[in-house]
């Protein structure tokens, strides 16, 4: 209220300032010009200073404590530039609460009460902890146990591909060719390759071999060094034919007087070969010079086999024989301790005594020192020893039976001797068209069965079941077969093939097999085994001349 009388007042004199100041101009008009310019002056600055007075009035009020409405004189306030300051009383201030100190915290927690909370939450936590713990052990040792990897080296991880005649395999018909193969090589998930032999051995003549020198026919020992180094790019081993008399007719290691001869060049020559990088060594008719010169072959698989602090990884020593009978290759895998194998074993009689040459074999020494092939320096190529039909259903036994596949060139399109051993090695271009209808047929036939290899080949090397899986035997005819690889708790798989000329039913029995299993691979794609689909393992319908893989998850 006194503010509001105080500006009313203010508002009073200032307009009688003005109308005093009025009054008296009308009795100086006379005056000359000037005079009523300084009147005006005049009335300006009494009105200005009427404005300060005012402002000042308003300032001093401002400054003056505003007292509510119950006179309660605590609530003082003033407030200047926004800000807002507010007096309490020094009850109200005592009033917050500011927590315990230390002394009362003690007191507190020394109580019965608090004691026995803490102990009630210390009990219990012991006891959730304790029952955590007692769940771990429950789950680990009621988990199944993770089978310990057997011991396995390189060449257990994948296919070899064997190039016995440099000659044949490409156009150049050397070395270099084969280095300019490599890239296609690898892209079928090769993990090595056996190349040759190439070294100088002219026939019959053990006084002028040399296994230290390239023959000239084929190359130079900068083109083969290249083609070691372009391979290890690639994530490929070399392994070399070093068999002495590969060009003669008196023996692979000459007569017997000849053979110690022949035995100690060889041993310079593994160390020569050895530094250029090779991988492995592979001989032919091993059990020749084994049973001849024993102490001189226990040095070759010595200098081979035993790994050096400049070489730790294990180099091969694989071993070619003729024998055909299970028991005979198994007697020799005893008696030479080669790492590998090759022989003629799965070229001999129906698919039931096949499968029991494998049964033999597995049984005595396990999927890691096995090797299969069809076909090979001497018998010829796949293709012409079982027919073209059955070419995509043997490749696919070989990659899935335990043990190392080993391929022969020209074996991954099915490339047929026609009267020469050595067929040269057909290379499609995708930038050629075949001629005529039936060419064209023939080369579709080539990309299909290549491209098997490579989904056989790479599956296989990322697959324990098929990598060093068990092998279980489910279905033996003479013309039927089904067994299933596993490994621990890793997919199964279930391979089957049928050889006979028409459709059959196989009902495979002596493993608990899941109500439906994947299909993998067909070969040929007929009827319902479709890659992709689903089918019965249990109650399979083989096409003729087909195979085929299933795959089916671990049940526990």
């Amino acid at each position: 209220m006194e503010q509001n009388e105080d500006k009313t007042t203010q508002t009073r004199n200032r307009d009688q300032a003005a109308a005093e100041v009025q009054d008296e101009a009308p009795a100086k008009q006379p005056e000359a010009a000037n005079a009523d310019d300084a009147t005006e002056a005049n009335v300006s600055e009494v009105l200005l200073d009427a404005d300060v007075e005012k402002q000042q009035q308003e300032g001093e009020q401002d400054k003056r404590p505003f007292v509510n409405g119950a006179g309660d004189a605590g609530a003082a306030l003033s407030e200047k530039n926004g800000c807002v300051k507010v007096k309490m009383d020094e009850e109200e201030r005592e009033a917050k609460f500011t927590g315990l100190n230390k002394e009362e915290l003690l007191r507190v927690a020394g109580t019965p009460g608090w004691v026995r909370t803490r102990c009630a939450l210390l009990v219990l936590f012991w006891l959730g902890w304790l029952g955590m713990l007692v769940g771990a052990v429950l789950i680990i040792l009621q988990a199944p146990r993770c089978r310990d990897l057997p011991d396995t080296h390189w060449w257990n991880e994948g296919a070899l591909y064997r190039i016995p005649s440099v000659h044949a395999f490409t156009r150049a018909g050397d070395i270099k060719g084969v280095m300019q193969k490599v890239d296609a090589l690898s892209q079928l998930k090769f993990k090595g390759l056996v190349i040759g032999p190439v070294h100088v051995a002219p026939p019959d003549n053990a006084a002028a071999l040399n296994f230290q020198e390239i023959a000239a026919d084929v190359g130079s020992l900068e083109q083969f060094k290249d083609l070691v180094r372009t391979a290890h790019r690639k994530g490929m081993s070399v392994v070399l034919n070093l068999t002495p008399n590969y060009c003669g007719s008196t023996g692979s290691w000459f007569s017997n007087a000849s053979v110690s001869m022949v035995v100690e060049k060889l041993k310079s020559a593994l160390v020569f070969w050895f530094i250029e990088g090779v991988d492995g060594i592979e001989l032919e008719d091993v059990e020749y010079v084994a049973n001849a010169v024993p102490s001189l072959w226990a040095d070759i698989r010595a200098i081979v086999q035993n790994g050096t602090n400049e070489q730790p990884t294990r180099r091969l020593l694989m071993g070619v024989t003729e024998h055909r009978s299970a028991a005979a290759v198994s007697t020799l895998l005893s008696s030479t301790g080669v790492d590998l194998l090759t022989s003629m074993v799965l070229a001999e009689g129906d698919a039931s005594q096949l499968v029991q040459s494998v049964l033999d074999l597995y049984a005595a020494h396990g999927p890691t020192r096995l090797s299969w092939n069809m076909g090979g320096r001497g018998p010829g190529h796949l293709a012409s020893l079982v027919g073209p039909a059955l070419v995509p259903l043997c490749q696919l036994l070989l990659f899935t039976l335990p043990g190392t596949p080993v391929l022969q060139y020209g074996d991954e399109i099915g490339l047929m001797d026609e009267g020469t051993t050595f067929s040269t090695m057909i290379w499609d271009s995708p930038e050629e068209e075949e001629p005529n209808t039936t060419l064209k047929e023939d080369r579709a036939r080539r990309t299909s069965w290549r491209a098997l290899v490579r989904d056989l080949s790479g599956l296989r090397a990322k697959e324990r079941s098929l990598l060093m899986g068990d092998f279980v035997l489910l279905v033996n005819t003479s013309s039927t077969l089904a067994y299933v690889r596993s490994w621990d708790q890793n997919n199964r798989y279930l391979a089957a093939f049928n050889w006979a000329d028409g459709e059959t039913q196989l009902e495979p029995t002596g493993w608990v097999l899941p109500p439906l299993a994947e299909v993998v691979l067909a070969t040929p794609v007929v009827g319902a085994l479709t890659p992709g689909t689903r089918t019965d393992p249990a109650k399979l319908r083989l096409g003729a001349q087909q195979a085929v893989l299933l795959r089916f998850p671990y049940a526990g």
